[in-house]
């Protein structure tokens, strides 16, 4: 009985020095995500959520979405990666990177190759968490969208764009971004 107690006891130390950071690291990440989820604040207008079904690609008609581009809604089973993206995007792929926690910056092509460039210098300081794409359909030079917010950009912001991604990634179904 004694030698079970003593075998017990290197077991006991280990699982402490596993258990004891384990929860420290929980409980910090915890508290970080709710701090700064109450000190940013959503950005951008709040578009009503359309649901989050998955359809096929080969969907007999495009979806009416309630803001363009779309926040929310129906949208293919593969999500966009996530990156910068010289080529329109389908939005039913960009769509479900938004439901991981993405933001999706879009500009209509015709947007001037300087800005273009500042657009894809803020996606890849966003590797993790962000899809910048040209996409003719935009009613507007630059869109910012995320899960259910969108703000429209008439020209180029980098303080309301890295405002817009710190305020809304992750705040969706599935917060998976980075």
């Amino acid at each position: 009985m004694k030698r079970m107690m003593q075998q017990r006891k290197p077991l006991q130390q280990a699982m402490k020095w596993i258990v004891a950071p384990l929860v420290i690291v929980l409980l910090g990440y915890g508290i970080y995500t709710l701090y700064s989820l109450s000190v940013i604040p959503k950005q951008g207008e709040s578009i009503a959520i359309q649901g989050r079904e998955h359809i096929p690609v080969d969907y007999s008609s495009t979806p009416e979405y309630n803001s363009n581009p779309p926040t929310s809604g129906p949208h293919y089973v593969e999500e966009t990666d996530w990156g910068v993206y010289q080529e329109e995007l389908e939005d039913g792929n960009v769509i479900h990177s938004m439901e991981h926690g993405g933001i999706w910056i879009s500009y209509q092509p015709s947007l001037d190759e300087e800005t273009k460039a500042k657009l894809e210098a803020i996606g890849k300081n966003y590797p993790g968490s962000v899809v910048v794409s040209p996409r003719s359909a935009n009613d507007s030079p630059i869109a910012l969208a995320s899960w259910g917010r969108l703000e429209k950009l008439t020209e180029f912001d980098e303080d309301r764009i890295v405002k817009f991604i710190k305020g809304n990634k992750n705040n969706s179904p599935e917060p998976f971004a980075r």
